[in-house]
């Protein structure tokens, strides 16, 4: 089969998340024999990245590139922001399935590569489309207010202006609604996610199908005993921002002089983050890191640590903790985060800062009760998040699809 996927970062020019998804999804689908096609915005990356290094990325054979750039580079995504739709590359879109003729469009993070408007194209392709954030229904994608707090009250334009971003009218005249019936599943990596998306009301067919990471993730470390270091640490990871809440953990790593804290990634946050850890020995910025160092990172900590204070729609870095046998201790303020750390049996979950304290005690000081969160969260990933279990319902899906386009 061929498959067309659009997004709006990807590989080399991405911040991680739902690329990293789409990523694997790709990689797996090679390794069946299937055709992949991925189009992204290269425009919409220049526009937003700041300071944020390209990554590393190769594709691997069966998976091929297709960067968009127009003429007018960064007004391209800034009037898809606008108006909702691709109209500086329609021609490019349109001409790239008309090249490929694909079986299966999937859609990803479409928000400044085409909009809603990107909906129409597909043809009678099979139309899926992942809701990696929130952004159907807000127009900040993250459900984070003001960039303060989770959003407790709709006051999206007020929003939108303070964070810098033009006003999206076009989300009052209808167009979501309309354009999302082109789909034939709505897909959502979470139960928590589909529990926010239905007061939007979509007439569109929803399912639940929870991320994946691919069956080799972690072999290099499955007989791998883990090291225990001199002293203890908890580790972090994600894009460092400030929805992340990597600021409330940093200042209690002062109660915990006998514990170190090792953060990964960057981001626009991190200088205020490294201010807030002059004087903490205890707490280390590791960088970016690459799929093998995060494996050993998250491999040897008594814990990953997940602070998020905005909903998650799924929480990558909880299954990228259970890959490697390690529990995690996640925010119930973090969405979906809670229903994969907490509720899956391999995670504690904290409301309080106190809490938060009394978990990493525990996962320092109590081996056996950490062998047991490990071991149920090793056997959540291994699985209900497997790349078979993932494939096998997707592929259900095309099939339900394609069986009901025959019938009408």
């Amino acid at each position: 089969m061929k498959f067309c996927m659009f997004t709006t970062f990807f590989g080399a020019h991405s911040f991680g998340g739902d690329a990293a998804y789409v990523d694997r999804l790709a990689r797996a689908l090679a390794r069946r024999g299937h055709e992949v096609h991925i189009v992204y915005c290269l425009d919409a990356f220049q526009a937003v990245r700041g300071d944020h290094p390209e990554r590393h990325y190769e594709p691997t054979d069966g998976v091929v590139l297709h960067p968009l750039q127009s003429r007018f580079g960064i007004a391209s995504p800034i009037l898809t922001q606008v108006s909702g739709r691709p109209l500086l590359k329609s021609s490019q879109i349109r001409q790239i399935l008309a090249d490929i003729q694909p079986d299966v469009v999937h859609f990803h993070n479409i928000s400044l590569i085409g909009g809603p408007g990107i909906l129409e194209f597909g043809g009678n392709a099979v139309r899926l489309m992942t809701a990696h954030e929130h952004w159907l229904q807000c127009p900040m994608h993250l459900l984070w207010k003001n960039g303060e707090k989770s959003c407790d009250e709709k006051t999206c334009v007020r929003c939108s202006l303070a964070g810098h971003r033009p006003p999206q009218y076009w989300r009052y005249t209808g167009l979501v609604d309309r354009e999302i019936q082109n789909l034939d599943y709505l897909i959502f990596p979470s139960l928590d996610t589909l529990k926010r998306h239905e007061s939007l009301n979509l007439k569109v067919s929803a399912r639940h199908l929870p991320y994946f990471l691919p069956d080799d993730w972690s072999e290099a470390v499955e007989n791998d005993p883990k090291v225990s270091s001199i002293r203890p640490y908890i580790a972090a990871a994600g894009r460092l921002v400030r929805m992340k809440g990597f600021q409330t953990l940093i200042p209690l790593m002062a109660k915990l002089p006998h514990v170190d804290l090792k953060i990964a990634g960057t981001g626009p946050y991190e200088q205020e983050l490294r201010q807030l850890a002059i004087g903490l020995p205890n707490v280390q910025f590791v960088g970016l890191c690459g799929r093998r160092e995060l494996i050993q990172l998250f491999h040897h900590a008594n814990a990953v640590v997940v602070p998020s204070l905005f909903p998650e729609t799924f929480g990558y870095v909880v299954l990228e903790a259970f890959a490697v046998k390690t529990p995690v201790i996640v925010h119930r303020g973090g969405g979906a985060i809670a229903e994969t750390g907490e509720m899956s049996g391999g995670g504690i979950g904290y409301d309080t800062l106190e809490q938060l304290e009394q978990a990493i005690l525990t996962m320092v000081n109590d081996p056996v009760q950490r062998q047991q969160l490990a071991d149920q969260g090793y056997q959540r990933r291994s699985v209900d998040w497997s790349e078979s279990a993932h494939m096998r319902q997707y592929f259900e899906m095309i099939e339900s699809a394609q069986m009901k386009k025959l019938q009408t």
